[in-house]
């Protein structure tokens, strides 16, 4: 039977005194692939990093596994089993391929050892073993972010805009990477995307986020409507 792992209910968050996200409301199941989908500046973003806890609600809680960790810094949600990987990669690029994986081993040192899932999910980054991070092009420093985050054998991952800046056909490879860790892992993903053909392979459905509010959720039906889905990305 299917449980709830992340819920959000009432979250507000603001910059100084700006209001950014208001009123949030939401929740994952396990195994589910949910998105978040919207225009620029909608406050996307702004979502995943509260979510994983670099930023802190002025209101509301979040409940991780049953947990409310409202208050708990990155590194424990980390612990907890979140992956986060944020908009940009943000890979280590003075580092190799294996020093970036076995970083993500860090977090849930207790787990199971996942490297080899990594490099059987990513035979890229096997080859690649000892190249260093920042040599590598955006696509390959995109699943060099996958690959850290699934290192420390996460139970949700969280994926802004994995699509950005990746030529097509990496797209459809790490779309499909990420479809199959779902299945055969049961990982649970939230993905933030913008990319229309993303959002349309993986989502089960999709929160709408506008002004700082979630003003829509899409169902299976809803995403089959590709015209239906790309109003909503209108800039």
């Amino acid at each position: 039977m299917n449980h709830t792992v992340l819920e959000l209910d009432g979250v507000d968050v603001s910059y100084g005194n700006t209001p950014i996200l208001r009123g949030i409301d939401l929740s994952v199941e396990a195994g589910e692939t949910v998105g978040i989908m919207g225009r620029n500046g909608v406050g996307k973003t702004t979502l995943m990093k509260t979510i994983i806890g670099l930023l802190s609600p002025t209101d509301g809680t979040i409940t991780y596994q049953g947990e409310e960790v409202t208050g708990q810094p990155a590194d424990q949600r980390a612990k907890l089993g979140m992956g986060y990987i944020p908009q940009g990669r943000d890979v280590f690029p003075d580092l190799t391929v294996e020093q970036n994986v076995r970083m993500g081993t860090s977090i849930n040192e207790e787990k199971t050892d996942m490297i080899p899932k990594v490099y059987e999910y990513f035979p890229r980054l096997d080859e690649r073993r000892g190249q260093k991070a920042g040599t590598m092009s955006g696509g390959e420093q995109q699943m060099l972010a996958i690959g850290r985050a699934l290192a420390g054998n996460p139970d949700l991952l969280l994926l802004d805009e994995p699509s950005e800046g990746i030529q097509p056909s990496i797209v459809q490879q790490i779309t499909d990477d990420i479809e199959r860790m779902s299945e055969e892992l049961g990982v649970t993903v939230l993905f933030v995307e913008q990319n229309l053909q993303v959002i349309r392979a993986l989502a089960e459905r999709c929160y709408v986020v506008d002004n700082g509010r979630i003003t829509t959720e899409l169902g299976p039906a809803d995403l089959r409507d590709q015209d239906a889905v790309a109003e909503y990305l209108a800039v």
